[in-house]
């Protein structure tokens, strides 16, 4: 692209980004497009891919200007999930068209219109002068792999910056936090997540002779009640209640008269700060134990914890920002820690992390869009956030 004019306009930045079908794992053409914007700026544009022997090669974006502190953050992700079925989208979802004031387009909401905000507000105090590069600096942490494993993304970038001495101070990330309106929301938090899968093994039989068999399901449907008959606990003042949900139960067997030999369950906690990943899967095979103690039997449980959960307690950081949005938008957003996962929980081990970006009700699904006035308003309120946070508002 030939070098963009200034001023930046968040929508034309938006519809370039949704052009780029950045489907998990594949980029196409979505970093290049960014750098294609900040680079004019003065940023440095560094392209960081990462590898992984079991899951698919990942690029990411990171972009600095200044090197001094302190050092603000803007992390997010120009990977979407699929469009699902395209013939169900009333315009193309990689088009980036705008009707009756609506942008519409896969990423619209999650997130390329935040990442398109992030840009503008960090334009306006580099042209401006208002960035003192030797005393401040601006980042963009951009993955390519939020919407998949999260393996080769945030994470790493993470690591390999900390391991060359790069500091980030405070970091703002673009998810769709608001629920009906743009300023409805800031989440200072997420709860954790824990997956599991269960396998009880029996002995597979004719079901007129069960005495040769040993059936598996009444053994894993008894570890399954107890699980579900907990209440984990009653949240508090900073979380929800956690929650236990099964999310599969399986035999295989499209046989009436067979005793299956094996029985299959997944299983998904939600939990707030009351608990681990760790205290969780020792509760669940605790529980599993039991009950094969009691009724006998084998089984296999394999657990994998997307994230602990975190938060950032409410203080001048979250403030900042709270003011910048109430500033703009006339709205006192909730500070809230709902919702799922996100990098946030990788970003929160190296500095104080707060999200907040677009409306979130059409993410993921047909025709996702948002009002094409919200990017501006959006990037109205990350400039006053990055000017509250040069002068000290977040010290």
């Amino acid at each position: 692209m030939t070098a963009p004019a200034l001023p930046y306009d968040p929508v034309e930045i938006a519809v370039e980004l949704i052009r780029c079908p950045s489907v998990t794992p594949e980029d196409a053409g979505a970093l290049a497009t960014l750098a294609g914007w900040l680079a004019p700026l003065g940023f440095n544009c560094e392209r960081m891919r990462f590898s992984d022997e079991n899951t698919p090669d990942i690029d990411n974006l990171y972009a600095r200007i200044g090197s001094g502190a302190p050092h603000f953050c803007f992390a997010g992700h120009t990977d979407v999930v699929p469009v699902g079925d395209e013939a169900s989208w009333s315009v193309d979802p990689f088009a980036g068209e705008i009707r009756h004031g609506q942008l519409f387009g896969r990423g619209a909401a999650d997130m390329k219109g935040s990442i398109a905000s992030f840009v503008v507000a960090a334009s306006r105090l580099v042209r401006e002068g208002r960035l003192k590069t030797g005393e401040g600096s601006i980042s963009l942490l951009i993955t390519g792999d939020e919407e998949g494993p999260g393996i080769n993304g945030t994470k790493k970038m993470l690591k390999a910056l900390a391991a060359r001495g790069e500091r980030i101070d405070h970091c703002l990330v673009g998810e769709p936090t608001c629920v009906k309106t743009l300023g409805d929301m800031v989440k200072i938090g997420r709860r954790g997540s824990i997956n599991g899968w269960l396998t009880v093994q029996g002995v597979q039989g004719h079901v007129a002779y069960p005495h040769l068999a040993d059936n598996p399901v009444p053994k894993l449907m008894e570890m399954l009640r107890r699980l579900d008959a907990r209440e984990l606990d009653k949240g508090n003042e900073n979380f929800q209640p956690s929650n236990f949900e099964i999310t599969s139960v399986d035999v295989g067997n499209a046989t009436t008269n067979l005793i299956p030999g094996v029985a299959r369950a997944m299983m998904n906690i939600r939990f707030n700060d009351e608990h681990t990943g760790a205290s969780l899967e020792a509760w669940m095979r605790g529980v599993f134990n039991q009950v094969v103690q009691e009724m006998g039997g084998t089984y296999e449980f394999k657990t994998q914890i997307s994230g602990e959960s975190f938060i950032t307690k409410p203080g001048a950081f979250s403030a900042m920002i709270a003011k910048a949005v109430e500033e703009v938008t006339g709205i006192a957003p909730e500070l809230s820690t709902s919702g799922g996962t996100s990098d946030a929980r990788f970003i929160r081990a190296y500095a104080p992390v707060v999200e907040f970006g677009l409306a979130n009700a059409t993410m993921h699904k047909v025709d996702e869009h948002v009002p094409a006035g919200d990017l501006a308003r959006l990037a109205d309120i990350y400039e006053r956030i990055l000017t509250a946070y040069f002068g000290g508002a977040a010290a």
